[in-house]
């Protein structure tokens, strides 16, 4: 089969949802499949082989310019190749934080009104690509950020066009009026035209089309996330002396509830001693949450826990892996509902049990994985008390881990995931 695989660039950042359709893309590839993983917006960036094309369509210097200056609308195609380098668009990670919320309105609603919006221009330049260079059996949009493309590929192609759902619903919600209300207009209309979705669990599936989506759930197939298990799950077992390591790896910002974390450390150093555990913290941090960690960082000094404290910044595939290694317990207390959590799973591949609050995407993950155990969410004492009682029982704590690992081996492995996905385009094709 022939897949063009469309995805988002994270601007230069390590993102899950990148290193999860770069791994997908991979094993299609690896399984005889033919599969063009076609970044939009700036480079992929990925922690394993990166299998995208060197060619960014509807880059994010070209959409920027052509929504607010009408002139860079018709400006020869050679010309936006310049402002397609990857180099320039990955400086968009520092542009990006500063963009105004009513410019990021505008420019979510024209985006999705695709070829009746201001970067018309670049969706006729994919098509032209898609047609005449790719010539895909089916076209996968990995976000419904995306779902305005839909109606021309398939009015170019005559394939089908399959879209997945990945968290949309957070930046959605965070839009400004009258754009949020304007923006969910036009996705649920432009929903219409996918032959079908993909969501990475049963919760989103469901909140995806009753609040946003407004189609029926039968078009919707849940394919969970795929992990690339290459080098994880070396270690079997955790043992030694103090301290007991807590670790954390996601983006570094409110919303991923990491300030839950850091008040849990302090009542587990209250507890059992301040000798006796760690925190170990990594991920992106991005210049608008800088404060926000500085100001975590500023309460962990002024309890006098510096010293067992650790922040390794954004890691690499290897220095994850030896990350999660070092951990007795792992945890992303997330304040939203999460619809995916790939750092779970990955914590999981290692052995290492996991502490999550009880809601979107985790209570099906543990039920699938045996691995943890979910707390109330938004919870600083919760979260607490949950990692308590996995440090007091080390024979819990060891199945966990045991079963955890067996399961992500096996039911989660990119191999498995992909063999679903594949499933699902064969339906449609």
């Amino acid at each position: 089969m022939k897949v063009a695989y469309i995805t988002a660039g994270a601007a230069g950042m390590y993102c899950g949802t990148c290193i999860h359709d770069n791994t997908m893309a991979n094993v299609l590839k690896k399984s005889g499949h033919e599969v063009s993983l076609i970044p939009t917006y700036t480079p992929t960036r990925t922690d394993e082989e990166n299998v995208s094309m060197n060619r960014v369509f509807y880059g994010g210097v070209n959409v920027f310019l052509q929504q607010k200056l009408s002139i860079f609308r018709y400006t020869p195609w050679a010309f936006d190749r310049i402002l397609d380098n990857p180099s320039l668009l990955n400086s968009l990670a520092q542009f990006s934080a500063s963009t105004d919320a009513r410019d990021l309105g505008k420019l979510t609603v024209s985006m999705l009104k695709a070829e009746n919006g201001k970067q018309k221009k670049e969706l006729t330049k994919l098509v032209k690509w898609l047609k005449e260079n790719d010539k895909p059996d089916i076209v996968y949009l990995t976000n419904s950020m995306l779902v305005g493309m839909a109606r021309e590929i398939k009015k170019a192609l005559d394939v089908p066009v399959v879209c997945a759902l990945q968290g949309e619903d957070i930046f959605l919600r965070d839009l400004i009026d009258p754009y949020k209300d304007m923006a969910l207009e036009v996705l649920a209309e432009r929903a219409e035209d996918p032959d079908g979705f993909v969501a990475p669990c049963y919760y989103y599936a469901d909140f995806m089309a009753e609040e946003y989506l407004k189609v029926p759930t039968h078009k919707i197939d849940v394919v969970p996330l795929g992990v690339n298990l290459d080098g994880h799950g070396m270690v079997n077992e955790r043992t030694g002396p103090p301290p007991f390591v807590i670790g954390y790896l996601a983006r570094i910002c409110p919303e991923k509830g990491l300030h839950h974390l850091v008040n849990a450390f302090y009542t587990l150093t209250r507890e059992i001693g301040t000798d006796t555990v760690e925190l170990h913290v990594a991920g992106y941090l991005g210049k608008k949450d800088e404060p926000y960690f500085k100001e975590l960082v500023k309460q962990i000094n002024s309890w006098g826990l510096q010293e067992r404290f650790i922040h390794f910044g954004e890691v690499n595939r290897t220095e994850k892996i030896e990350f999660m290694n070092r951990l007795h317990i792992f945890s992303v207390p997330t304040v939203y509902r999460e619809s995916k959590g790939l750092s779970i799973l990955e914590a999981l591949a290692n052995g290492v049990p996991v502490v999550q609050p009880q809601h979107g995407s985790f209570p099906e993950m543990i039920k699938a994985t045996s691995g943890g155990i979910l707390v109330d969410p938004d919870s600083s004492d919760a979260l607490a008390e949950g990692i308590l009682q996995l440090f007091r029982d080390p024979a819990k704590r060891k199945q966990l881990g045991i079963d955890g690992k067996r399961n992500v081996h096996e039911k989660f492995n990119d191999r498995v995931v992909s063999q679903q996905l594949m499933d699902v385009f064969k339906k449609y094709l």
